[in-house]
């Protein structure tokens, strides 16, 4: 008899599979990996030595030691936590080679859900960086677009409230209250459901719980 485990993989793989057919359809090109040690690999095949390569607050990156590998590894890597001004540092995300992400959340069928506070990482995603790779678990991937939508601000941005200590509603009760505070990270919505421009956007499914 299969694990759990093993049921909740085979799951996965399916599911990632009907994913990728959707992506593709999209013009975007999408991978499947069954650990972050795999997925580690797909993502630095994709960037070139020498590339400029920076990203907005990609916790999935590091879960999966991308950010590590590009540290010591021969890339340019713009970690804007190391920069005193961190409008610089966003700015120069526009003219990157790649640019790093992941989604608060997709459908099954290709379409990417995020939502940004300063907006730096939707409108990168958007425009500017000559290629996005995209790290996300498969614990993002939802049914339809209105399941992603309530999970990117019901689950992802509660929680991204809480880590940053941002004095919101949803920091306070967990859920989504559609408000106007200051503190809100609620600013854009970005609906990514299409690319333009082929070979630009590269999304890398993983096996994993990843991110929020």
């Amino acid at each position: 008899m299969s694990s759990q485990n093993e049921m909740v993989s085979r799951r996965n793989r399916l599911l990632a599979q009907k994913t990728i057919r959707g992506l593709e359809s999209r013009n975007m090109t999408g991978y499947f990996a069954e650990s972050k040690e795999e997925a580690l690999k797909i993502a630095l095949s994709l960037i070139p030595e020498n590339a400029s390569v920076t990203m907005g607050g990609c916790m999935s990156a590091r879960e999966i030691g991308l950010v590590d590998a590009l540290e010591a590894g021969p890339y340019h890597f713009i970690d804007r936590d190391r920069y005193e001004d961190k409008r610089e540092a966003m700015l120069l995300a526009y003219d990157a080679d790649v640019y790093l992400a992941s989604a608060n959340a997709m459908t099954d069928d290709g379409v990417l859900v995020n939502i940004d506070g300063n907006s730096n990482r939707v409108s990168a995603i958007a425009q500017g960086p000559r290629k996005v790779i995209f790290i996300v678990g498969m614990n993002k991937v939802c049914s339809d677009p209105d399941a992603a939508m309530k999970r990117a601000r019901n689950v992802a941005a509660p929680t991204n409230a809480q880590r940053f200590g941002l004095n919101t509603p949803c920091a306070k009760l967990g859920t989504c209250m559609d408000c106007k505070s200051p503190d809100t990270i609620c600013c854009q919505f970005l609906i990514t459901r299409f690319s333009r421009h082929k070979d630009r956007i590269h999304v890398i499914l993983v096996d994993e719980n990843l991110g929020f």
